[in-house]
């Protein structure tokens, strides 16, 4: 275990943030000088509830296109194993209130989708069967009902 390096999300102090938010979860620079920032887009209170998988899988696609419609810079929108929210990677400075913006503009995106889900076929998707649209918009819906905020990390003490 000496090898191990402790990742940032296990030092947050889950019992202590308040869902749904947009936290800033590290900032990396690379050797060239490029700033690479990583937000937490919390949908769920964790250790509360989780998305079940199918709602999570269709508001991965949603949100990889909405997100970059509405904010340039994005490299990675991923779910979070504990199926409460998502990891957002993005290349310069953007800033939480902007993310928590374009996040807020986003979630309405996916509550007035009634499109089909964006690449969604067996060539497109390695569980294309696997979606809830209607699961997706419903907690697009409550996230934005109970108001988005900027949550500060609050590491464990």
């Amino acid at each position: 275990m000496s090898d191990y390096v402790i990742v940032e999300s296990f030092r947050l102090d889950h019992t202590k943030v308040r869902a749904p938010y947009v936290r800033l979860a590290g900032v990396k620079l690379t050797p060239r000088g490029d700033r690479i920032e990583k937000y937490d887009l919390r949908f769920i209170q964790p250790n509360q509830g989780a998305m079940p998988t199918g709602a999570i899988h269709t508001l991965e696609h949603l949100l990889a296109g909405y997100m970059r419609a509405h904010l340039e810079g994005i490299v990675d929108i991923s779910p979070m194993g504990c199926r409460t929210g998502f990891y957002m990677v993005a290349l310069g400075e953007i800033g939480p209130e902007r993310v928590r913006e374009a996040f807020e503009q986003t979630l309405q995106d996916v509550v007035n989708h009634g499109a089909d889900i964006p690449g969604v076929s067996e060539l497109e998707c390695g569980n294309w069967r696997d979606h809830d649209l209607a699961t997706a918009r419903e907690l697009a819906r409550e996230v934005l009902e109970r108001g988005v905020i900027v949550q500060e990390t609050v590491e464990i003490a």
